[in-house]
């Protein structure tokens, strides 16, 4: 029998109306002359005076149709780093500077700014650098704000403002700058905010919008939602991330639009010359966030709103999941097969089914009847146990977690008092309010069961956009504490997964020390990434839905949320053995590698399509955990300088104006070049090389980059390029982490004439000892030339790894190498033969040398 459908489909997206072309004279008066109370002597004379001028003023129903604009500035005034302009209609504009390169512009229509708190941020503000140099003037129509990187500027006339570099070129421009509707039923200001598009402008980012790479002439909408089986252009999706990039003149920059309100984003979409975002309510709140380059736009932002902590090495490998795994027996099972196969896998997941009657924080007595002993005989084979915990908590006065949430009165309410009621998968349930600090400690104090006492390694947070059966999600009156701040589910709605993600990342943390902990949330927020990993939610076993994975995932690194990856095979219906081997090859080079089913649609293990399409994706497998210190090394550059991980090819040469359309092919980290096959029956497939010398993984053939190339791929194969001048490190073969001790690691150096440099970062991939230093930084440096190859080797930090050795394999040289030496004494040369088949030069060179010269 099938089993019901575990989410539901999205509720109809609404946008606020369209722009309107504005009337001839701004709406000066504004805010409106007040009611005159009847009881005053002259009331009625002076309400038949002014009936004509005012009455459609003061009517709020029409209010609420007039779209309203600054008036003239009257005053601009610096303080600190801060400068504000006054309008004579009691518009307000803040800027602050927030680093050299990052302004934040923030309005009200009326009163003072209210207290500035965001969840965007660790501590709910940015955090600010000094700055060397801030220049503030007045000219007779406009103020001017200098930093070292950026101009803006602010017309008196209008409040409109223009960003220039300091070269003088427009980066954004306001067109008809900030302007807004009051909205009667909610009480809030729709805020908007529309800019002139600049000539040969291009658009990236957003989160997990399932489009083109290329956002414009696109309308999008933020609203977290439960879009079971989307399909390319649904919107929205799960997860509100409202940062995106700008590309014009091979110039970057980027906006983060902070309001957590139901908000939509328009590249020249309805007006070609226009782009615009807005939302229906809160604060027009931005970030202009300057590059020059997209990568450093990226970067500005993850470090903006903080990246996250190292994981642990494992949660690099390879996770099994389903819809579900149980009883015991099965799960034993399951994990049996991986390890009689040979494949190498390091984390089981256990769905809804692992509770009682879905009651989080429980084990079904009869599916798990001791998950100590399970937990542990599988921890003994080296898999760990991820379990899934949904928000929703069943109403039941016999049920201990919802009896301590009902007596301290942690569930959401309804605006007259009521506690928020709705149907998921326990039944009728209560939710927590993960936006009260003392929630969120009670909500991580649960976890003390599952991770401490039992052995639970890993927490996955679904459902939490939040979705409720039948209604889509809560209603709009549900009260939230907001920390302090109070919000209604209009406000709070986009950051409810967020919060239960923090939430949940606190406990699992708390309880996983010394180690580190690992999570995995479905909806976010910008800032999200502090906090969890996460995927691509509900999608198809369909083509179609492998070429939006990959969409998918660069756009969320590029957006800040670099621990991502997808449901491999697809959750709804059943790849055959082709279209779960190209996932598979794909997944490999996602951060969270993960094969993820619904069990009403059949096995998808990857040995359920027969021994030809196991042994492809096997291979794939293996070669990710081969380059678990690379793809390891990757996650430390973007968890400390924000770089991320998974790379568009605009993002490794803007001035190629060829790769701004481009969106099948990424880098992964600094030197391996992605392409996956997503059409049936293909053997290979052209694919653009950034400018420079490219070697194919498999045959180590040269290609020169700035033009397409055909890439051979039988299904054993994914187009795979390395770049000249890289040292790629890969490990031993292992069935798990920690399977074996890494006696050697290989250094794979691909010839350059000329230099590049390359990094391997290591601190043992767990606990929280490098953050006290017990961490080692390997800088290696190539040097080409058609008589030799040098290389060398700076290590900075005081980490011992286990190797005492590298074996260092020679790929592409110009010459037969026949003399080696270490740091002035010889060294022994020899041959690696690779899984690749290819037979190569090689040396075993101790792992503290400085140099090894080839010639």
């Amino acid at each position: 029998m099938r089993v019901r459908s575990k989410t539901r489909p999205p509720r109809a997206a609404s946008y606020p109306v369209a722009f309107l072309p504005l009337p001839s004279v701004v709406a000066a008066a504004w805010p409106p002359r007040a009611f005159y109370p009847l009881f005053l002597p002259d009331a009625p004379a002076r309400m038949a005076e002014n009936f004509d001028s005012n009455y459609m003023v003061n009517d709020l129903a029409a209010q609420a149709r007039q779209e309203l604009r600054p008036g003239r500035v009257v005053a601009g005034e610096r303080q600190g780093t801060d400068f504000i302009f006054r309008c004579d209609n009691g518009v307000q504009l803040s800027i602050q500077v927030i680093t050299d390169k990052v302004l934040r512009f923030r309005y009200i229509t009326e009163g003072p700014f209210p207290k500035d708190f965001s969840y965007a941020f660790a501590d709910g503000v940015p955090v600010r650098q000094e700055l060397e140099f801030l220049e503030f003037r007045e000219k007779p129509d406009h103020y001017r704000i200098t930093t070292d990187r950026l101009i803006c500027v602010v017309d008196k006339e209008s409040l409109r403002t223009r960003v220039l570099n300091r070269s003088g070129l427009v980066l954004t421009d306001d067109e008809k700058g900030f302007h807004w509707e009051y909205d009667y039923d909610s009480g809030n200001d729709l805020v908007k905010m529309s800019k002139q598009v600049q000539s040969g402008a291009h658009y990236y980012g957003l989160g997990d919008k399932p489009d083109n790479m290329n956002l414009r002439g696109k309308q999008f909408t933020n609203w977290g939602t439960d879009t079971y089986g989307y399909q390319k252009g649904s919107d929205p999706l799960y997860k509100n991330i409202p940062f995106f990039l700008g590309l014009h003149q091979k110039v970057a920059h980027g906006i983060f639009f902070d309001n957590t309100f139901k908000a939509s984003f328009d590249f020249a979409a309805e007006r070609a010359d226009v782009a615009s975002f807005w939302a229906q309510g809160g604060e027009m709140n931005y970030y202009f966030i300057y590059g020059p380059s997209l990568m450093e736009v990226t970067q500005e932002y993850t470090r903006l709103t903080s990246p996250p902590e190292l994981p642990p090495l494992w949660a690099l490998g390879y996770h099994q999941c389903k819809w579900s795994y149980f009883p015991e027996s099965n799960v034993k099972a399951i994990a049996q097969g991986f390890r009689d196969r040979k494949i190498p896998c390091d984390a089981l997941y256990l769905d809804i089914d692992y509770m009682d009657g879905y009651r989080c924080f429980t084990w079904s007595p009869t599916h798990f009847p001791e998950p100590q002993r399970m937990v542990r005989e599988l921890a003994e084979d080296g898999f760990k146990t991820i379990v899934i915990i949904d928000p929703g908590i069943k109403i039941d006065p016999d049920y201990t977690v919802h009896r301590e949430a009902l007596k301290n009165d942690y569930f959401c309410r309804r605006a007259d008092g009521p506690l928020m009621k709705g149907s998921v998968w326990p039944g009728l349930c209560h939710f927590p309010d993960y936006t009260r600090p003392e929630v969120r400690e009670w909500w991580a104090g649960l976890f003390k069961g599952l991770i401490q006492e039992t052995g639970v390694k890993g927490v996955w947070n679904d459902m939490n956009e939040p979705a409720v059966f039948e209604k889509g999600t809560f209603p709009d009156d549900v009260r939230f504490g907001y920390d302090g701040l109070g919000a209604s589910h209009r406000k709070a709605h986009n950051i409810y997964g967020m919060q239960m993600a923090r939430a949940t990342n606190e406990g699992v943390k708390q309880f996983s020390y010394p180690n580190r902990p690992f999570t995995i949330t479905r909806s976010t927020y910008a800032g999200g990434q502090r906090y969890s990993s996460g995927w691509t939610g509900d999608n198809i076993a369909s083509w179609e839905h492998l070429w939006l994975a990959n969409i998918q995932c660069q756009r969320l690194s590029i957006s800040g949320f670099s621990f991502v990856g997808s449901d491999i095979g697809g959750f709804i219906d059943t790849p055959d053995g082709e279209l779960y081997a190209r996932w598979v090859a794909l997944g490999a080079f996602h951060p969270f590698f993960r094969t993820h089913s619904s069990g009403d649609h059949g096995d998808q293990e990857p040995w359920s399509f027969g021994e030809y399409f196991l042994d492809a994706a096997r291979g794939f497998i293996e070669l990710r955990y081969r380059l678990l210190p690379y793809m390891y090394t990757a996650f430390w550059q973007y968890a400390t300088a924000g770089t991320p991980i998974l790379r568009p090819l605009a993002f490794l040469d803007q001035a190629d104006t060829d790769t701004y359309l481009r969106m099948a092919e990424f880098s992964l980290g600094d030197h391996l070049l992605v392409c996956p096959i997503t059409t049936a029956g293909a053997d290979g497939r052209w694919m653009y090389l950034p400018r420079g010398d490219w070697f194919y993984y498999y045959t180590d053939e040269a290609k020169a980059g700035g033009q397409e190339v055909w890439a051979a791929a039988d299904l054993t194969r994914i187009p795979l390029f390395i770049k000249a001048g890289a040292v790629v490190p890969m490990y031993p073969l292992m069935q798990y982490v920690g399977e074996k001790v890494v006696e050697e690691v290989d250094l794979h150096v691909y010839f350059k004439q000329g230099e590049e440099t390359s990094v391997l970062y290591e601190d043992g991939g767990e606990g929280y000892g490098y953050e006290q230093g017990q961490r080692t930084t390997r800088r290696f440096r190539v040097t080409g030339t058609a008589q030799g190859l040098l290389l060398q080797q700076e290590t900075e930090g005081d980490y011992q790894p286990t190797w005492a050795t590298y074996r260092v394999v020679l790929h592409g040289l110009p010459f037969q190498p026949t003399a080696f030496s270490t740091d002035g004494q010889p060294a022994t040369a020899t041959e690696a033969t690779l899984e690749t088949g290819l037979t190569l030069p090689a040396v075993v060179i101790g792992a503290g040398f400085t140099e090894l010269v080839i010639g």
